[in-house]
C-alpha cells in the first residue's frame, strides 16, 4: 500500500505592533525575511496591526495566495498587553471571514525567556564597555529596565517580572523598572528612584525588540536626566535586536502553537478578572485595528467584531 503524503506544516505568520519609525519597521521586515531564509521549506509572512506597512491582512493574503490554508500566528511582542490579548486575535478572526477555509493556531508572546535575558545581559555588558572581557564589579551597577508601558496592569507586571529575573544571580546592585508611556514610573522618576537607593552607576536598558520612536524617546529622556545630574554615571544600552536567540525563540513559540501547547496565564487578565480600577474591562469585546494600508475590506470607524480576548474567548486553535 502506498503511503499517503503527509500534510505540510502550518505556515508561520508574524504579527507586529507597528511603528512610525522607518528603521524600526524595516528591522521587523528584515527579521521576517531572515526567518524565511532559515526555514526555506516553511512559508513565512509578517505584518503589522497598525502604523507600518504591510498590514497583517496583507500578510495573510500573501500566504493564501501561496496556497496556505493553515498557519500559526506568533505575536512578536514581549508582554501580553491589549494587542496580543485582543487586537491580534480579533484581526485574525476578521481574516478568517475574509478567507473562508483557512484555519490558524495562535501562539503566545515572547515573555522574559531565559535566552532573551541573556541578550539583555549582553547589552548591559556592551553599554559598560566590557564586551569580550570581565564585566568588573557588577555590585556597583544599577539597571533601569524600561518597558513600553500599557493600560493593562498585567502587562506592566510582566516587565517587573523580567526585571527580577534579570537581577537574579547576575550580581547587579539592583534592577529597577520604568515605562516610557502610559504607565508610571516614567524614565526620570525611575532614575530618581535609583539614586535614592544609592546608585552611582546606572545603565538604562530598553525592553524593546527593535529600534523605534519609543526606544529613541527612552535614550533622549536618559540623556536629559543625565545632563541634569552630572555626579551620576548614566549609560544607555541598546535594544534586543535580531539576535539568534530571538529567531530561535520565535520558532519555539511557533512549535508550541502548532502542538496546541500554549500556556497563557489568565490569573490577572484584565479582561477576565475585576482588578481595582479596571472593572469595566471584564468581558469587553475586542475589535481589530483597521490598518490604513489594508484594502481588503473598508469599514467605518468603530466597526468591528466582538470576539473577546485571545486566550479566553478565542482558543489557541480556531477553525
Amino acid at each position: 500500500m502506498t503511503a499517503l503524503p503527509s500534510a505540510p506544516p502550518p505556515a508561520l505568520l508574524i504579527a507586529g505592533h507597528g511603528t512610525r519609525d522607518a528603521a524600526g519597521a524595516e528591522a521587523f521586515r528584515a527579521f521576517v525575511r531572515e526567518l524565511g531564509r532559515r526555514r526555506p521549506g516553511l512559508p513565512v509572512a509578517g505584518g503589522f496591526i497598525e502604523l507600518s506597512p504591510p498590514p497583517l491582512g496583507e500578510a495573510v493574503a500573501e500566504l493564501v495566495e501561496r496556497g496556505v490554508r493553515r498557519f500559526a500566528a506568533v505575536p512578536l511582542m514581549l508582554v501580553s498587553a491589549g494587542h496580543a490579548k485582543g487586537d491580534i486575535p480579533a484581526a485574525l478572526a476578521r481574516e478568517k471571514e475574509r478567507h473562508p477555509g483557512i484555519s490558524y493556531a495562535y501562539g503566545r508572546p515572547l515573555g522574559p525567556h531565559p535566552s532573551l535575558l541573556a541578550v539583555l545581559e549582553r547589552r548591559l555588558d556592551e553599554a559598560l564597555g566590557v564586551a569580550g572581557r570581565s564585566p568588573g564589579d557588577r555590585s556597583e551597577v544599577t539597571v533601569l529596565l524600561v518597558g513600553r508601558g500599557s493600560t493593562d496592569p498585567d502587562a506592566n507586571s510582566e516587565v517587573y517580572k523580567a526585571a527580577r529575573l534579570l537581577w537574579e544571580g547576575r550580581g547587579y546592585a539592583g534592577v529597577e523598572t520604568a515605562f516610557v508611556s502610559l504607565a508610571a514610573p516614567d524614565v526620570p522618576s525611575g532614575l530618581d528612584r535609583c539614586v535614592r537607593l544609592g546608585a552611582r552607576r546606572i545603565v538604562v536598558l530598553p525592553y524593546f525588540l527593535f529600534t523605534g520612536v519609543l526606544p529613541t524617546r527612552v535614550r533622549q529622556q536618559t540623556e536629559g536626566w543625565a545632563a541634569a545630574h552630572p555626579a551620576v554615571e548614566v549609560r544607555s544600552a541598546d535594544v534586543i535586536g535580531p539576535e539568534p536567540e530571538l529567531l530561535d525563540l520565535v520558532m519555539e513559540r511557533y512549535a508550541e502553537a502548532v502542538r496546541g501547547d500554549v500556556r497563557m496565564n489568565c490569573d490577572t487578565c484584565v479582561y477576565r478578572i475585576a482588578l481595582p480600577g479596571f472593572e469595566e474591562k471584564v468581558g469587553a469585546p475586542q475589535q481589530p485595528h483597521f490598518h490604513p494600508d489594508d484594502d481588503g475590506h473598508h469599514h467605518g470607524p468603530g466597526h468591528g467584531h466582538g470576539h473577546g480576548h485571545g486566550h479566553s474567548a478565542a482558543p489557541s486553535h480556531v477553525g
